[in-house]
């Protein structure tokens, strides 16, 4: 296992991290517990959480991921963990959180109420990664980083990160740790993957000359990378049901995942893979890994059968030929998600 760390941190992490999001909507807890067991028996130490999850969010079932994942701990030992979860975004943001009344923000009240709501149901005394599910548009960066360095000192939390955040926020959060002398975000959660190289653009940039690390999600695109929706759109998938949901905000979601662009350039990674003999799955894995500011990219699953390709991304380096096919396809059909 050829561990990184991310940003500037002491958090060494596997090339790939176990993403949990799935657990308590698209399996139950037994399978989520093989999920993880797998993981961990692969030599994987990187956890990803959220007090939201499962997904999509309800009130009802918010949380019951965080619980399921504490329990599972329980049976491993602590410290052979490294842990991450996040507080939920603020309601100003791309959707209103079905927690604490709908009136979530990231301001100081909020970041602590969310963390002792997270170590109850972690069962643990500490998290190794908190993460800002998306950013506040309102409550001024400096508060909320001030709440966050005050966890780092109280011991709750070891290192902080943000998510779903642009170049913009990402620098001024790390200026203003800077200017202030308190802990910065030592990591950026965002999209990416062959579907979705915007994060190329501008934040790879930033990453790099700041030393901070990306942990992509969604290296398969939501699963669309494995080719299911170009056999067969209605059958199977979470987006298959999304397409069809009352809320408009999960239909436009799917919409963005599949879409004609989308499964056209999915098919020529179909092809790319067949090509190379690898799994396409392995293939998206092994794409998200390969640049130099990505830490750990998280991969989900549905079940232990799931597991293998992404696995397999682990001992797999894409050469410079691969990566310049690669390049050719994404110019040909560039930002297939917008």
């Amino acid at each position: 296992m050829q561990y990184r760390y991310i940003g500037k941190s002491g958090l060494r992490v596997s090339p790939i991290a176990m993403g949990t999001m799935t657990f308590g909507t698209q399996c139950d807890e037994k399978e989520a517990f093989k999920i993880m067991d797998a993981a961990y028996e692969r030599g994987i130490n990187l956890f990803d959480t959220a007090e939201l999850y499962p997904v999509p969010p309800t009130g009802k079932l918010a949380g019951l991921t965080e619980e399921w994942v504490g329990k599972w701990l329980k049976s491993k030992p602590r410290d052979s963990i490294i842990l991450a979860t996040k507080v939920a975004g603020a309601a100003n943001g791309w959707f209103v959180p079905p927690i604490r009344h709908g009136l979530t923000a990231i301001d100081s009240f909020h970041i602590k109420r969310a963390i002792e709501g997270s170590l109850k149901r972690l069962q643990t005394d500490y998290v190794d990664l908190y993460q800002m599910h998306w950013p506040d548009t309102v409550v001024p960066i400096e508060e909320s980083l001030k709440a966050f360095d005050e966890l780092v000192r109280e011991g709750k939390v070891r290192y902080i990160g943000t998510s779903n955040d642009s170049a913009y926020g990402l620098t001024k959060a790390n200026e203003t740790s800077k200017r202030l002398g308190i802990a910065r975000f030592e990591s950026i959660q965002n999209n990416f993957s062959l579907n979705n190289p915007r994060f190329l653009d501008e934040l790879a940039y930033v990453c790099q000359k700041e030393q901070i690390s990306l942990l992509p999600y969604s290296p398969t695109a939501g699963g669309v990378l494995s080719g299911k929706y170009n056999q067969d759109f209605s059958q199977g998938g979470r987006y298959s049901g999304y397409m069809s949901d009352k809320n408009g905000r999960v239909r436009a979601q799917a919409a963005r995942f599949v879409n004609d662009k989308s499964l056209a350039s999915t098919a020529k990674y179909l092809e790319l893979a067949l090509e190379l003999g690898l799994h396409p799955v392995t293939l998206a894995v092994s794409y998200s890994k390969s640049f130099d500011f990505v830490a750990s990219t998280i991969i989900g699953a549905t079940s232990v059968e799931q597991l293998k390709p992404s696995f397999d991304a682990m001992d797999i380096d894409l050469d410079k030929e691969t990566m310049n096919k690669i390049a050719v396809i994404q110019k040909d059909i560039m930002y297939p998600m917008g």
